[in-house]
């Protein structure tokens, strides 16, 4: 009964293979899907005895499936127009909860939940690291679900610092004027045009005095007037910093006392209005302030960074998306959902964010595809049918050897 039992083996080994090649195939437009393949050894074997040289007679047993390797190589990808589409370029995989439990996947696809959270097409939730403030993210938090502010506002906040680049006309007589503004925002989210007037009063002095619209305070202003001074270049020396606490009182439409600082200097400490020989002329504005918006849409980044876009053309910092690695991505066990679970085998994943530690980067409006290739699959399916067919007539031929044996004893 040997024959009958190594064919067998031989059947249920290529039956495995079958299996998985017609996986392979049943999943070419599955999102990130990662093809496999079914690895054979030989079972042990039987010593008959020995030659007249001292070999050994042995006799196989058959053979069996020893295992099935994942192709984790990077699929093509495609571009599409859904923000919640996104795709990694590089190792790594995104990290989901599904009912507390803990999964990776390379799939993309996700959707966005009536409330707002970052959910798989199963409803698992997307994880990653939250931001507090809204402008950074901290990665060394727990990892909570990705949530985006559907339906909030986004209040208005009141302008705290303003910037003029300008430069003031050296060779205009002393008593020209020259002219620019910047609006500004209050507590309430409403702009006024701050104007601010320049008076040469030497060949080195202009004085200054920044105004509102006279319909818009009954308080009377404070630190609005001053002097700059320029030396013989014509680089500003005075004030030696910046003019704080420019404070408009009693705003008609009720909103707070507003109050700001004019930075006369950048960051390294230049001054950002000169006097030279070219006309008097404003270079750019900038002011910190804006009117409150509603929630439109958000956007990633490389890095994973997930942003909210709303209506006054501000945006801010929710969350960042979680990206884990593993050690060994042939001992992760697949789980349906294009989800992996780790094992012992493939050691617990390594959680940080896109772009660090070797991870990939993120790629929104875009998708991972299927790495399955249809003409590998189908030259493998044909050994695999070749081989199948040839243990069945291992079978037949034994059946039909067993058959006449019989027919001998009748």
């Amino acid at each position: 009964m040997g024959a009958f039992s190594i064919a067998l083996t031989g059947l249920k080994a290529n039956t495995v293979a079958l299996n998985t090649i017609g996986n392979n195939l049943a999943n070419l437009n599955t999102v990130a899907f990662k093809g496999a393949t079914t690895e054979f050894e030989d079972l042990f074997y039987q010593q008959l005895g020995e030659s007249g040289s001292g070999n050994a007679l042995q006799s196989g047993l058959g053979t069996r499936v020893s295992g099935t390797v994942g192709d984790f190589s990077q699929g093509g990808l495609t571009t599409t127009n859904n923000a919640t589409d996104m795709a990694l370029n590089g190792d790594g995989f995104f990290v989901i909860q599904d009912h507390g439990q803990q999964q990776i996947t390379r799939a993309g696809d996700f959707q966005l939940a009536k409330d707002g959270y970052l959910t798989t097409l199963d409803g698992a939730s997307v994880m990653g690291f939250q931001s507090t403030d809204g402008v950074t993210v901290g990665t060394g938090g727990a990892l909570a679900p990705i949530q985006l502010p559907i339906g909030s506002n986004q209040a208005a906040s009141t302008t705290k610092n303003v910037t003029l680049k300008a430069n003031l006309d050296s060779s205009a007589a002393t008593g020209t004027t020259f002219a620019s503004s910047v609006s500004v925002y209050d507590s309430l989210g409403n702009t006024h045009l701050a104007s601010v007037k320049f008076t040469k009063t030497s060949n080195t002095t202009w004085d200054y005095d920044i105004e509102l619209p006279s319909g818009d305070i009954t308080g009377t202003p404070s630190n609005n007037t001053g002097t700059l001074t320029f030396n013989s270049t014509g680089k500003l020396t005075g004030p030696s910093g910046n003019v704080t606490g420019i404070t408009f009182p009693g705003l008609t439409n009720s909103a707070a006392d507003l109050s700001f600082n004019w930075n006369l200097y950048d960051s390294a400490g230049n001054g950002v209005i000169a006097s030279s020989s070219s006309a008097s002329a404003t270079a750019s504005t900038s002011q910190d302030g804006y009117a409150s918006g509603t929630y439109q849409n958000f956007s990633i980044d490389s890095n994973g960074i997930i942003s909210a876009k709303y209506s006054n053309g501000r945006s801010s910092v929710v969350g960042q998306l979680a990206i884990a690695t593993v050690s060994d991505t042939q001992g992760l066990t697949r789980i349906g959902n294009n989800s992996f679970i780790s094992s012992q085998a493939s050691g617990l994943p390594s959680i940080g964010v896109a772009g660090a530690g070797g991870r990939g980067t993120v790629l929104g409006n875009s998708l991972e595809q299927s790495n399955v290739d249809i003409a590998g699959e189908f030259s493998r399916l044909i050994v695999a049918q070749r081989a199948f067919e040839a243990n069945s007539k291992t079978v037949t031929a034994y059946d039909t050897l067993t058959q006449s044996a019989i027919n001998m004893i009748r």
